[in-house]
Parts: C-alpha cells; structure tokens; sequence
C-alpha cells in the first residue's frame, strides 16, 4: 500500500541507520503498524507486542511467511515472527541469537520491564526498533538503558495540526463507581474485581450517553454483561463481544447510522477500521496508557460527517490508584488535583493543559509537592542535591527564588532534556545555584527549608493564607507548608504588580 508522507519519511529514515537501538513515537491513528511493516528487510524479523491481542494484527501488513509465537501457536523459520512478549521469554532456547537482523517493540514503553529486558539481552539484532504511541509521562520508567535515541516523533498535536486525525473535545461523567479495592494485576485493574466494582453503574452510563453523546457512539465497557446490560438501556444500541456473529455487518450498519450505538466489551482496541464514530464513552475505567489510547483511537479517524470527536471519560472514585483519562493522552498526570477541582477539566483536548494548570494550583497541592518530588526522583533514581523543586503537571520542575522562576522541561522517553541527560541538568543546576545564589540558600536548598520550617506557623502567616484562601485550614500548618504557599501567592502579587521585591521579603 501507498504511504503516508511522514510514513514513508520514518521507513527511509531506519533504512539509512548503523546497527543500534532506536526508539520511534507515532500516535494512535497515525499508523505505526503499518509503518513499521514496510521496513525494508535485510533479513529475518521478530515483533514483540505488549497485549496478546496484537500479536496477529501485523500479518495482513506483510506479504513474506508470517509465523506467531503465542499461546499454542510456534513460529518454523518464517520470515517474520510475531511475539507476545509473555511467550517468547520463555522459549528463548528455541532460537539462536542471531536470527533477526531486526526487533521491532511495539508499545516500547513497556520496553523497561525486565521480560523486555531478558529478551533484548538475549538477542543480537542489526536493530532494535522501538514503536509507541504514548507519549512522554513524569511518572513512566525511563528507556534510556534500552534505546539511544529517539529518531522519529509524530505526537498526538502533530496529527490534529496537520489533519491526520480529528481534534476532540474532552468530558468527565462522574457515574458513581468505586475501585479503591480493586487490585491491580500486570498493571491494570483485576477484571474480574473490576467488572463487581462496575456492576451497578449501566444506567449512569445510559444516562450519560443520552445527555452528552453526539452522533455515532463507540462505548467501551467492563464485560460481556456490562456491554450487554448498557445496551439494553439505551435504544437501538447493540452490544458487540467476541462471540458475536455478523460483526462486519453490524459495523456496516453502524457506519450508515442504522445502529446509533455500539457497545463493546474488549473487541475494538485491536485497530478494528470503522469508518465513523463520533462519541467515544470510556466505561471501561484502566491504569494503562496503551489501552487507554487504543480505546480512543477507534474515534480519532477522519470523517466527512465528523466535526470532532466527542470524548466522555466515565469517572468514579479509584482511591491512590492513577486513573487514565483525557489529560493521558497528553502525557499529563492529574494526580495531585484535588478531587473537586478535576471535574473542570473538559473542553477542546489543548485546552486542557492550562485547565489542569489552574486546577492544580492550589495550597493543598502546593504542601504535597514536595512528597511527589521526593517519590518522583526515588522511582527515577535521580539525585536532586536537595533543591526545593516543585513538580508541575506536566512534568516538569520548577523552582522559585524570589522572583525568579527556573524551570527544567518535562524529560523525554530516554530521560533527557533537549537531548542532555537530566541527572546533567540538573547537577548543572546545582553548580549554578552554589556559585551564584548563595545568599539564596534559604529558598532553593531543602535541608534549609526543613530547618527553619519545623516550626508551627506563625500567626501572621496564617493571616495572610486566610485572606487569599478564606476555607482553607491553616491550623496543622508548619514554617515551610506555609512558606510554599506565601511564595505562590507572593509570586503571583509580584508579577501582576511588576514589584520584584515583594516575594523575597514576604515568603517567611
């Protein structure tokens, strides 16, 4: 098949590499897939995939032998082998090291978790290639042990710009559910504790389709009997699971608007092509980006009929447990908004990122700032020299000195900063701030901070706190919880004043 510009520019690209490990992003609907099918082959190839759901869907790509290993089935020497990741690490020993001149990982954020691992150590690839479409989290392991550099990148807002995929516009339901119980098993929610938590809520999903959905609607629910129970709720809609039988049929009729609403349990997160859809409703609560992105994949194709797509992410309470919503598909973790101010965050999908901006700066989030930095650098095992960053949602850090603000961009995949490793900028960081703000210590070094703020805070403190912020509890507050927040509010006063003397000398 005839490739897209920027497909094709990505295949020339990896044509003209050296031997290594490189790392491509794509968005959802971009095409990945397909790209990395028409890499021009030297030799023998392997995919790996994440979710065992992919392993077939490269075949129609390709027109060489195609073998699969998964489950039952084992690969004879084809010219491609397509692998769950779960299976071929345990079948290592049927293969030689240097039987694929190229690895493809598809999903390769995963490509940091120690089954990836074994693998890529076992192997002796020309290339290893990985594929996502997810981008960049604060929160995601780093994949700069595995992949060097990042040779393509073709996000999200490059596709709605360029007008390879629809924009969308972003909406919370709030539908009663509760998942602070439910476990979590191989990083998602366990089903079958999911599909109890989420029994009672079919009508709160009917309900909120029939308020909020436009046009064609692709619902993406628990289980065989949520689908089934949402459906009868709602008037011509048709449940789809994978025993359903004319499913080509049905997907036609939906496409010509016999059928207003198809409800699906697990079946059309594999790159099912349908033509239209206009709504997609997330019933289907999950911790994990790549099926999140796959779900709302399934509306982000072009359609004459289509303005935008309608997104309506089904939310509940989920406890500590990180829920993926529409701010994921930026890359945007919404953890540390308080819960009530989260229900602002809708409207068009860029619009969200200032929304978030807002909703997370409050003094509750300010004071909690600092456990999130600590976690933060101990899951990235970074050493931050004990400045006293504030992390954005974004991902990025922040620091205040005065009425100055330094800011260090959001990291990449590879874990570095316009391509310099963090743990560098951040030493760079430091050096600049001994050398040259020393008489700033107080503000920027954190064991300072910690010493002088101790102590409860001070009346006048408290004073000013209420003034801003007249129903927030100032009583259990310290020295430093207070400090933080008198140097926003201070910031804030400085800038819209021009006054750049006001923060330095009201922070304490």
């Amino acid at each position: 098949m005839k490739l897209r510009d920027y497909q094709q520019e990505c295949v020339d690209l990896i044509d003209r590499l050296p031997p290594g490990a490189y790392l491509a992003q794509m968005a959802t609907g971009l095409g990945k897939t397909v790209t990395f099918a028409n890499i021009r082959r030297k030799g023998r190839v392997l995919i790996l995939s994440h979710r065992e759901e992919l392993v077939t869907q490269p075949r129609k790509y390709y027109d060489c032998s195609f073998g699969i290993e998964q489950g039952q089935y084992h690969s004879s020497g084809e010219e491609v082998v397509s692998a769950s990741v779960q299976s071929i690490v345990r079948r290592l020993n049927s293969f030689h090291p240097t039987d694929f001149d190229i690895i493809i990982c598809d999903e390769a954020h995963h490509a940091a978790a120690n089954t990836y691992k074994k693998i890529f150590e076992y192997f002796k690839p020309r290339l290893l290639l990985g594929f996502t479409a997810t981008p960049n989290r604060a929160d995601g392991a780093r994949l700069n042990d595995v992949f060097s550099k990042i040779i393509f990148k073709r996000d999200l807002k490059w596709g709605i710009k360029n007008g390879y995929l629809s924009d969308i516009f972003c909406r919370r339901v709030d539908i009663g559910y509760d998942l602070s119980g439910v476990h979590t098993r191989m990083g998602d929610y366990a089903p079958g504790e999911l599909d109890e938590a989420m029994k009672d809520t079919s009508d709160a999903v009917a309900e909120a389709y029939q308020k909020y959905a436009k046009g064609a609607t692709l619902i993406f629910a628990v289980s065989v009997n949520h689908a089934n129970e949402i459906a009868k709720r709602i008037p011509g809609a048709v449940a789809v699971t994978g025993k359903t039988e004319n499913r080509a049929q049905i997907i036609r009729d939906f496409s010509e608007r016999k059928i207003p609403c198809l409800v699906n349990c697990m079946v059309f997160t594999e790159g099912t092509d349908i033509p239209l859809v206009e709504t997609v409703m997330i019933a289907r609560p999950t911790k994990s980006d790549s099926l999140y992105t796959q779900m709302v994949g399934r509306g982000l194709r072009l359609h004459p009929d289509k303005d935008k797509l309608t997104l309506i992410d089904c939310v509940g309470i989920t406890g500590t447990a990180s829920l993926c919503t529409a701010p994921s598909l930026l890359g945007i973790d919404i953890s540390q908004i308080p819960q009530k101010n989260r229900e602002s965050i809708e409207g068009d999908l860029f619009s969200l990122p200032e929304k978030i901006l807002r909703a997370s700066d409050t003094p509750q989030s300010w004071i909690r700032n600092t456990e999130i930095v600590d976690l933060w650098a101990k899951e990235q095992q970074y050493n931050l020299h004990d400045i006293n960053f504030f992390k954005m949602p974004d991902g990025s850090l922040s620091l205040s000195i005065g009425e100055k603000i330094i800011t260090i961009p959001c990291q990449d995949e590879l874990g570095n900063v316009n391509g310099v490793p963090m743990q560098e900028v951040i030493d760079n960081l430091y050096e600049d701030l001994v050398n040259n703000y020393k008489g700033s210590r107080s503000l920027w070094d954190m064991n300072s901070v910690k010493r002088w703020g101790k102590d409860p805070a001070t009346e006048t403190q408290k004073k000013i706190i209420k003034r801003k912020f007249k129903d927030f509890d100032c009583s259990e507050l310290n020295k430093m919880q207070a400090s933080q927040i008198l140097n926003r509010i201070f910031s804030e006063r400085s800038v819209k004043k021009n006054d750049r003397s006001t923060t330095s000398k009201l922070a304490f």
